[in-house]
C-alpha cells in the first residue's frame, strides 16, 4: 500500500516537472512579455451590518481599481491606503442605513466608491470594480 502511494506521488512529480515551462528565458523575451499593470485588488473591505434575525453580521466586499493611464495607475498604487480608508468609510455608511435583511445594492455602492476614488485620486479616469459582496 505504501509502495503504491510512493510510486503514484513520484509519477505525479515527474509529470509535473515535464510539463513545467523553462525557468530561464532570455532578457529580451521577458521584457517584451511584461506589460504594465492596469489593475490591482484591495484587501477585502468589511463593515458591520444587521442580519435578518436582528443580530450583527459582517458585510465583506472585494474591490479593485483599474486605470489604463500609467500615471494615474501609479498614483492609485501610491494612494492605496487612502483608497482603502475612503472605500471603508463608504461601506460603513452604507451598511449603517441598510434595512434589516435586505440584499445590498452593489450598483449604488459601486457608484459611491467610484466617487470616493475620484476624490482621492484627484481626477476621473480610474474604474472601481467590485468582485463579490457577502453579508454573514
Amino acid at each position: 500500500m505504501r509502495r503504491a502511494l510512493t510510486l503514484s506521488v513520484l509519477s505525479l512529480l515527474a509529470a509535473a516537472s515535464l510539463a513545467a515551462p523553462p525557468a530561464l528565458a532570455s532578457g529580451n523575451e521577458a521584457k517584451k512579455a511584461e506589460a504594465p499593470s492596469t489593475y490591482f485588488a484591495l484587501q477585502p473591505l468589511t463593515a458591520t451590518a444587521i442580519r435578518r434575525d436582528g443580530r450583527r453580521g459582517v458585510m465583506i466586499v472585494e474591490a479593485g481599481v483599474e486605470a489604463v493611464d500609467p500615471k494615474l495607475m501609479e498614483r492609485a498604487r501610491q494612494s492605496e491606503p487612502r483608497l482603502r480608508a475612503a472605500f471603508a468609510q463608504v461601506l460603513m455608511t452604507y451598511t449603517a442605513g441598510l434595512p434589516r435583511g435586505a440584499a445590498p445594492n452593489l450598483d449604488y455602492l459601486g457608484g459611491q466608491m467610484q466617487d470616493a476614488a475620484d476624490k482621492v485620486l484627484g481626477r476621473k479616469g480610474s474604474r472601481v470594480l467590485l468582485g463579490s459582496a457577502m453579508v454573514n
